[in-house]
């Protein structure tokens, strides 16, 4: 795997919370911040993805009726 070195700049307390999870896990501070920017990046290009196919669909003219709207509030607010 490649790898490049980043530097970047946290508060106190996450470094302090990075410490103690690297401590506890038995796993670098490299790694676990990785995890954590690898976790972040993919749950963002997640969403960014559901918003650009929302928009396709809105753009599309593909809207729920008042009616379907209303059935869905119907069902989970009682």
């Amino acid at each position: 795997m490649d790898t490049a070195v980043l530097t970047l700049r946290v508060t106190s307390s996450v470094k302090e919370k990075l410490d103690q999870l690297s401590e506890s896990t038995h796993r670098s501070k490299s790694f676990l911040a990785a995890e954590a920017i690898n976790r972040y990046l993919e749950t963002e290009a997640w969403q960014i993805g559901e918003i650009n196919l929302a928009l396709q669909e809105a753009d599309r003219g593909e809207f729920a009726s008042d009616a379907e709207v209303a059935e869905v509030v119907k069902k989970y607010a009682g």
